[in-house]
């Protein structure tokens, strides 16, 4: 059994709890409304600095070990939905066609993504670009800021 640790990391949106061990982060929370706070253990600092990098415009992928998902296809799903690149979006049912899925079994990853932001289910809509659920931080209104972050630090300029 591995020690968590955990950072609090303050962002536009408020503060973001990491928690993670040396090895992997375990989850992310949005707008947790707690004191900023430095995590000691190796994936935890560096998801810190990577998020960092992120909110300042700098980095576009992530590179952060994050615990497994559940099964073999809750991984594929996962990566799936991390394929969705940097200011793109994809429709629930566009992301299910291409990863030979439901819309419904993409919604539900979503809802229950334990990495909001590293695991972007923010770039997922309904359908005709709706903006939909989202089960981070403020909801719809989180959803909107970090499309419009994308936006306005990718080189696509408008949102598909």
């Amino acid at each position: 059994m591995y020690a968590r640790d955990h950072a609090l990391i303050a962002t536009p949106l408020g503060t973001i709890r990491l928690e993670g061990d040396d090895a992997q982060i375990i989850s992310v929370r949005i707008g947790t409304g707690e004191t900023p706070l430095r995590g000691n253990a190796a994936a935890v600092r560096e998801a810190t600095e990577q998020l960092e990098q992120w909110f300042a415009g700098e980095l576009y992928d992530f590179s952060i070990a994050m615990a497994p998902a559940g099964t073999p296809r809750g991984e594929e799903l996962r990566a799936g939905l991390i394929a969705v690149g940097y200011g793109d979006t994809l429709s629930y049912g566009a992301l299910a066609r291409q990863l030979g899925s439901s819309p419904r079994a993409i919604g539900q990853l979503c809802a229950r993504n334990p990495f909001p932001i590293l695991v972007p289910c923010h770039r997922v809509l309904g359908a005709g670009g709706a903006l939909g659920h989202y089960s981070g931080g403020e909801g719809p209104k989180t959803k909107s800021w970090l499309l419009e972050h994308e936006r306005l630090f990718s080189s696509k300029g408008t949102l598909l």
